[in-house]
């Protein structure tokens, strides 16, 4: 199908694009690699007035050690992050994950800005950030402000962000080296959105899980963290069984809906399959 008609703007600085934006008000939207919005705009799902392409903004891009954490510029493509040496080396789970996001073309398209902003609880990206206690930092008429990732998203599709906003870059703290990970997801294409997927951390003390980390994606309107789980698996002993056991309260938090391509039932097995599986990776137990 053909968009409908609107504005087009490609500002040359950050302040142009939220001065743009602001000036466009509820009808405007941002674009920056087009993997989300432009679906929506050629099935008329969407219809903004202007659109204001950031795609341009260098400074957007990139990664920078900023000592504690990284700091990741929101048109950051997939591709790169998991390509990205200090991503591999201080924060695996956020390369791994993206680079199941659906296929090449995409990956080298889409941005993790883009993701987030997007706020899809079936997109991968939400879930790992929640899991990794990032920090979002916006920008908008009002100046720049921090958002905590489990505050980012309030509901399907709608994040925390204010009129006139946009994010500007991801900070993910630094995981240590006896931080593990694995992300586990189930889709029924290689290249199609997870029907449930998870993001797990633990860090493996004396034969146990000193500590767990677990995100759920598409278990709710927005990412999940499965904190029973995480805290039945906090103190465990880093074994089949007892990770197993631990899994057994991943949906504890959760509610998965019900649709075309799953029941929330199955959802809610799925859950506690792939954590059981995503923490026996990242704890190391084979």
């Amino acid at each position: 199908m053909i968009p409908a008609k609107f504005d087009y703007t490609r500002p040359s600085s950050l302040a142009e694009a939220i001065q743009a934006l602001s000036g466009g008000g509820d009808d405007a939207k941002v674009i920056a690699g087009g993997q989300s919005l432009l679906p929506l705009l050629r099935l008329r799902l969407a219809y903004p007035e202007l659109l204001v392409d950031i795609g341009g903004l260098a400074e957007l891009r990139g990664v920078r050690d900023t000592g504690d954490a990284l700091e990741i510029g929101a048109l950051t493509t997939h591709y790169s992050v998991t390509r990205n040496p200090l991503i591999l080396e201080h924060c695996g789970l956020l390369a791994a994950a993206a680079g199941t996001v659906a296929d090449p073309a995409v990956r080298h398209r889409g941005t993790i800005g883009g993701s987030l902003s997007h706020a899809d609880p079936a997109g991968d990206l939400p879930a790992v950030v929640t899991a990794l206690d990032a920090t979002l930092t916006v920008s908008g008429p009002d100046g720049e402000r921090s958002i905590a990732a489990a505050d980012f998203f309030v509901d399907y599709l709608t994040t925390s962000m204010r009129p006139g906003e946009i994010l500007t870059a991801v900070r993910v703290p630094k995981l240590g080296a006896d931080w593990g990970y694995r992300y586990e997801k189930f889709n029924v294409t290689a290249q199609d959105w997870a029907i449930v997927g998870v993001a797990a951390l633990a860090r493996r003390a004396n034969g146990h899980v000193a500590e767990a980390r677990i995100g759920l994606t598409n278990m709710g309107t927005v990412p999940i963290r499965a904190r029973a789980a995480e805290q039945a698996a906090t103190g465990a002993e880093a074994t089949r069984a007892a990770l197993t056991t631990a899994a057994g309260n991943a949906d504890a938090e959760a509610s998965p809906a019900d649709d075309l391509r799953a029941a929330a039932d199955y959802r809610r097995h799925l859950a506690r399959v792939l954590t059981g599986r995503a923490l026996m990776g990242a704890a190391g137990v084979g």
